[in-house]
């Protein structure tokens, strides 16, 4: 009962996945992601267990084929759940249960894939890969964002509007970023928390610990001058903060 984007960019190797629906917190269920090994998204009549031993088993190696043929093969209920996933090597794959809500299916690219169910029709999954593919030029967040928005504008969820969620992993296991809006302009949310978290959030997150530098970043200096610039350079061009957050107190 949603459509989401599951996608890893080839420059990089980040994974991203983007999910709207009318149905709330879609970002609790759908997403599944663990940094350097793969991206999975489970919805219809959703089963959490295909995102949590999705990613076991892409941990494990197995081709995004196999995973499917497996979390299918001991699930009853599976001809009502639509699945798709992919892992660090872009390899990907989907499946949509026939018992699936029309209108449902998904569409496969190179890196990218999108899937959806009860939808207005195909135009949604087809206008959010396009688009999509379209957007290379901006960062991950950006472009999945740009692609969802133009699916809802193609019909979306054919039920109306309720939730929608964003998640981008890099190489840890922790996410790069997380957003998650409920009620009751979800993907209008989901853009302005964005626009939100390059205010101040995604600076402070390139100074975070990783596997490779368990210190992370500790000089306050560098990120807090940036942090400063910005806001100065947003002031003098007259643009409001996207944030509804409490002025901070001097």
């Amino acid at each position: 009962m949603t459509w989401s984007i599951v996608a890893r960019d080839p420059l990089t190797g980040h994974l991203g996945i983007a999910v709207a629906s009318r149905f709330f917190a879609v970002g609790a269920l759908v997403p599944h992601i663990r940094g350097g090994i793969g991206a999975v998204a489970t919805q219809a009549f959703v089963n959490p267990l295909y995102g949590v031993d999705g990613l076991s088993l892409l941990a494990a190696g197995k081709a995004p084929e196999e995973i499917i043929a497996e979390l299918i093969a001991r699930d009853a209920g599976c001809n009502q759940r639509q699945l798709h996933l992919i892992d660090a090597k872009g390899r990907n794959a989907a499946f949509t249960g026939p018992a699936c809500i029309d209108w449902a299916g998904h569409l496969i690219d190179e890196n990218v894939s999108v899937a959806g169910n009860m939808l207005a029709g195909p135009d949604v999954v087809t206008e959010t890969l396009a688009t999509y593919n379209k957007a290379m030029d901006k960062p991950l967040a950006e472009r999945l964002l740009v692609a969802m928005q133009a699916g809802e504008d193609a019909g979306g969820d054919k039920r109306g509007r309720q939730s929608a969620a964003l998640a981008i992993h890099r190489d840890q296991d922790y996410p790069w970023l997380s957003l998650r809006a409920d009620d009751p302009d979800p993907l209008a949310e989901l853009i302005r928390l964005h626009a939100v978290a390059g205010e101040r959030y995604l600076h402070v997150a390139e100074t975070m610990a990783t596997r490779q530098n368990p210190t992370g970043r500790t000089d306050r200096r560098e990120i807090d001058e940036k942090i400063a610039a910005l806001e100065a350079a947003r002031i003098a061009e007259g643009r409001p903060s996207a944030s509804f957050a409490t002025p901070l107190k001097m």
